[in-house]
């Protein structure tokens, strides 16, 4: 569970969040939603501790993320971020298995590499699994950058943007990924994501943002509605039932 109590933050004097207070619950996928500039991912950051908190608190099971030790976060939380500063000279492989540092401390064992081996295979990476980074498409390079984080094995994965890059199969299968690992091995998933109709076919609870603030949150039925879309993004658009599920007209 991550538990966020009024939380503010701000930039050169510029309210960013305004007294954010939010409970996660897992395992489940949580969608952050939101126009351009709403403070998705600066929330994203601080609940991963690569900002640091101004005031509030943030709760990671109950443990202040501000008093914790690293090296313990480490095994409880992993973060993909939209801008990673990996070196590109390094292969897929070895990318994969900087995800079970946290674990090893670089003593590399057989149960680390069974767990890579896993991760190449599941994010259909085993082909690449010796080329460099610089070699490979935008594309695959975001799939091994998710692959990593998923080596990490952690309860609680926070990921920013993950569908960068993809086309739309890939995309599609990522997903589908991220929903078998959050429901086998009880996983709880924050991703801050673009795609609407993404957040609403894959999310259990969605949380919608503007202007630094939460102005909704609830299940994909309950927030994407065109009265809410309207509010949230000024867009109008026809949300229909597909399956059981919202899906949003908004292309024409």
């Amino acid at each position: 569970m991550i538990t966020v109590e009024h939380v503010n933050h701000q930039l050169n004097g510029i309210p960013i969040l305004s007294d954010i207070n939010l409970s996660i619950e897992g395992p489940g996928i949580t969608a952050l939603i939101g126009p351009n500039g709403a403070g998705k991912s600066t929330l994203l950051s601080l609940m991963a501790r690569l900002q640091p908190l101004q005031s509030g608190h943030i709760l990671i099971d109950d443990q202040d993320i501000t008093r914790a030790k690293s090296s313990d976060m480490a095994k409880r939380l992993a973060i993909l971020t939209q801008d990673n500063p990996i070196q590109s000279r390094i292969t897929v492989r070895d990318l994969l298995m900087f995800g079970r540092y946290p674990f090893n401390q670089g003593r590399i064992t057989e149960q680390d590499q069974t767990i890579v081996d896993s991760a190449l295979q599941r994010f259909e990476l085993s082909d690449l699994d010796n080329r460099y980074l610089s070699a490979l498409s935008g594309g695959q390079r975001q799939r091994a950058l998710i692959a990593m984080v998923f080596c990490q094995q952690t309860s609680h994965v926070l990921l920013d943007e993950p569908l960068n890059n993809l086309d739309m199969f890939h995309a599609r299968e990522l997903m589908r990924r991220l929903r078998e690992l959050t429901d086998t091995q009880g996983l709880t998933t924050v991703m801050v994501v673009h795609d609407i109709n993404v957040a609403a076919a894959y999310a259990d609870h969605i949380v919608a943002m503007k202007d630094g603030r939460i102005v909704h949150q609830g299940a994909p039925s309950a927030i994407i509605t065109a009265d809410n879309l309207k509010t949230i993004f000024h867009l109008d658009a026809e949300v229909l039932t597909h399956h059981g599920l919202p899906l949003v007209i908004h292309h024409i």
